[in-house]
């Protein structure tokens, strides 16, 4: 096959303007006009209103090109569109090839008999998606789309979170979004190539499924051989079109966390005698991969199993990473994931309001272990499931489902997120016609699967996040399928209230923060810099959030004295809540076996439950991860006013005063390790300490005997606790019983000083939460925002300048 890819000579213009600018392809709209000069930021400010007013007009790309006689003479060639965003009508040398209406998938046009030697014009008008949702609504309102997106989102498909969401903008940009190609076909290609596994007695046949279209008649099938690559580059080639492949000694591909990422190559070559006619290359990794679902004595269990071993995901939800989409790069995506990577997560869920990823995404998860729970995309909408959109969503599954198939990372594919809680209990009136409770069924429980059955049928299949199995029965059940919890937040509930629950596998769950004062400076100025100003509330999407940050923080900490500190304060608290809930949940493995974080990532800068800011910028909640979600971690179940959600100023009580401590173990192997605890005071003083030798096994959570303190001063003493293995400390932390504002916190005196490629940090006292800044916060540690006991401690830079550092803690919230 001839492959041609039409990536120069593009250029764009507004039907309403005739003024053309260069453009790109990839590319888009909002990209080609802020490359030019012609908008402002949509993220500065309030620009977004500008930015969205401008999706009001229609857009046309177009560019010339030459086709060599390879094109020209193959028996079939076709325009080739790897994704149009999204009302796209196409041109070739004038004739109308046909029209795009969905984002997700791929489209080809015959375009042999068009064809010229030299000074082909393609063009593509982008039609306006603003447009089409407000005339699509107000012909029929009887759909309901997210509260937090624009009337109509859902009758267009295109990544709904585009129209905004409660944590994104309202930014629905346009363009052509991926490659587009000219391909020649002479006599046929491959169309469904699938490679099905079954590991048996630690070998490993593979199935190969080879399906081909032709395009002129052949006799006899075309023949096809193979060569494997093994992770070492070593390669064995079959020939004679083979079924099957044995392997022999099988280098298996593991999570993050549990074993190598090996991965195998496999090139397929479609032959016509010795001629070469297509090729199909992907990477595999050699694994057993589900869902264990099995009665238990809680209920029903949920758990990834690979390879046999039934694993805790440690994860977050991904977004997409910008509403520019031609800013998402392999090299932006690869940071991201190697970040979280690095923090121990084992498990990316894509969540299904946004786009599929590239396939770079994909391929990075497969090197990097990050396991992918795949949502389709379709999140908190209902649908009407006419006869052309159900034509244009089965495409979308076959197109994604075989692009996506084979990689080693892939965990399972879910329908929808939220849709089956929302439709079960219908408290909002999500289905205002009859007929979009069994569209729900036909699209989720009937459509869905009958795909999967032909194009991927090794894969697990989940209907729905939240779900206990489907069938609307009770989908955000505690004790079976995923959970998404938002009582710690949305429903104003305290962090303790975590410790009521013993989820299966918690897939959504999080607490908003503000980003970076560095990051909040590229979209604001100075007279901005208040949480409750204009331009501040444009960038905090969920309704009511930053009073809901002022209450959590009025619960916990002393009210801060400047808007930076307050920034400060507000990750604390979404960090502080996230390690509450993920140690309880680690401490009962078995029970639970999965937390997933909302979420990774923001796609501009903003107030959200994001780990990591637009900018990339770690807030301390992914410090926080990379300590609670390391393998090897000790955690505290503690007593004391915090715990028992006490008011402090009611009348007296009996106050428990107690610190009960868990070793998790999410190894492979068994460890021997050592518990130290000591009781101190707020000075750092130790009062009274315990150590105990204890072995854990591989893939366990062990808990220690409790240790009440029946006299500590709850203002003036505290619990430090570390896990040390070969005498080295590998996890830590320290507990408070009462919150930290009515803590007797004395001044540590914090300093901080470069010696190489280490930080230097003294203390006089105990410091909790101990952040640590270069001036333009682009400084990566291994570790910051720790509890500090007196003393000194080394800290290694990993990347960015140590020029002017700064230091601070709890101490300073004042």
């Amino acid at each position: 096959m001839t492959a041609k890819t039409l990536k120069t000579g593009w250029k764009m213009h507004s039907l309403q303007e005739n003024e053309w600018v260069p453009a790109k392809v990839p590319g888009s709209v909002y990209q080609a006009y802020l490359d030019a000069g012609k908008m402002e930021d949509p993220f500065y400010r309030d620009n977004e209103e500008k930015a969205l007013n401008l999706m009001k007009q229609d857009f046309e790309f177009a560019t010339t090109f030459d086709a060599e006689e390879a094109l020209r003479e193959a028996d079939r060639t076709v325009l080739h569109f790897d994704g149009i965003d999204t009302l796209g009508e196409i041109y070739l040398n004038g004739t109308h090839l046909g029209d795009t209406e969905n984002m997700h998938r791929e489209w080809e046009f015959d375009v042999k008999e068009l064809l010229k030697a030299e000074g082909n014009e393609l063009r593509v008008i982008l039609r306006s998606p603003v447009n089409y949702i407000y005339d699509s609504y107000e012909k029929d309102p009887l759909s309901v789309d997210c509260s937090d997106a624009m009337k109509g989102c859902s009758r267009l498909r295109k990544a709904h979170c585009m129209f905004g969401w409660d944590w994104g903008p309202r930014l629905p940009d346009a363009g052509i979004f991926r490659e587009v190609k000219l391909l020649g076909i002479t006599k046929a290609r491959f169309d469904n190539v699938r490679i099905s596994q079954k590991h048996v007695d630690g070998q490993v046949d593979l199935a190969l499924f080879v399906g081909t279209e032709t395009v002129t008649e052949s006799p006899e099938p075309f023949a096809y051989r193979v060569t494997l690559t093994t992770p070492e580059g070593k390669s064995e080639v079959y020939g004679n079109s083979p079924a099957s492949i044995h392997v022999e000694k099988p280098e298996l591909w593991w999570p993050n966390g549990y074993g190598k990422q090996n991965l195998y190559g496999v090139k397929i070559e479609l032959l016509d005698g010795e001629k070469v006619l297509d090729v199909w290359e992907k990477r595999i990794g050699l694994r057993t991969m589900t869902v264990a679902r099995e009665k238990d004595q809680w209920g029903e269990c949920f758990c990834h199993e690979v390879n046999g071993v039934r694993i805790f995901a440690m994860g977050a939800d991904y977004i997409p990473e910008d509403n520019v989409l031609p800013r998402v790069t392999p090299e932006r995506t690869r940071q991201l994931l190697t970040d979280a990577r690095d923090c121990h997560f084992n498990c990316i869920r894509v969540w299904g309001g946004g786009y599929y990823p590239d396939d770079f995404f994909y391929d990075i998860c497969d090197e990097l272990g990050l396991i992918v729970w795949q949502d389709f995309m379709f999140a908190c909408c209902s649908y009407d499931l006419t006869k052309e959109f159900e034509a244009t969503i089965t495409q979308e599954f076959i197109d994604n489902v075989k692009r996506i198939r084979h990689h080693a990372s892939l965990g399972l594919w879910c329908g929808n997120n939220e849709m089956e809680m929302f439709i079960a209990g219908d408290t909002a009136g999500w289905c205002k016609k009859p007929s979009q409770l069994s569209d729900y069924f036909k699209m989720y429980e009937y459509i869905i699967p009958k795909v999967l059955e032909v194009y991927d049928p090794d894969t697990f299949y989940w209907p729905a996040s939240p779900s206990s199995g489907g069938g609307f029965d009770a989908p955000n059940d505690e004790n079976r399928g995923d959970v998404h919890y938002w009582d710690v937040w949305h429903g104003n509930k305290p962090i303790t209230e975590f410790r009521k629950f013993y989820f299966r596998y918690l897939s959504e769950f999080g607490f908003q923060s503000f980003p970076s004062l560095k990051t909040v400076e590229t979209f604001t100025e100075p007279g901005d810099r208040n949480i409750f100003s204009y331009v501040m509330e444009k960038h905090q999407r969920n309704q009511s959030a930053n009073g809901k940050i002022m209450n959590y923080l009025g619960q916990t900490f002393l009210y801060p004295n400047d808007f930076d500190t307050l920034l400060y304060a507000s990750q604390l608290l979404q960090a502080e809540a996230m390690r509450y809930g993920v140690e309880h949940f680690r401490r009962n493995r078995g029970r639970c076996m999965g937390t997933v974080i909302w979420q990774l990532n923001d796609c501009w800068p903003v107030a959200s439950w994001a780990m990591i800011d637009y900018e990339g910028r770690w807030k301390a909640v992914q410090y926080y991860a990379k300590r609670f979600f390391a393998p090897l971690m000790i955690s505290c179940q503690e007593e004391g006013i915090l715990s028992q959600n006490t008011n402090v100023n009611a009348e007296p009580f009996e106050l428990k005063k107690s610190a009960t401590f868990c070793v998790v173990n999410e190894t492979m192997e068994e460890k021997e390790v050592q518990v130290i605890w000591r009781l101190c005071r707020a000075d750092g003083t130790v009062e009274k300490e315990g150590r105990e030798e204890l072995t854990v096994p591989a893939l366990s959570s062990v808990w220690i005997g409790k240790n009440e303190f029946p006299e500590a001063d709850i203002h003036e003493e505290y619990v430090s606790y570390e896990l040390l293995e070969k005498g080295e400390t590998v996890s830590y932390g320290s507990v408070l019983f009462c919150a930290p504002k009515h803590f007797h916190f004395r001044n540590p005196q914090l300093t901080v000083k470069t010696a190489g490629e280490y930080l230097i940090v003294t203390s006089d006292a105990y410091a909790r939460s101990v952040e640590i800044k270069n001036e333009e916060d682009r400084l990566l540690l291994e570790d910051n925002y720790f509890d500090m006991q007196p003393g000194t401690r080394k800290i290694r830079v990993l990347s960015g300048n140590t020029e002017g550092l700064k230091i601070r803690s709890v101490y300073d919230i004042r």
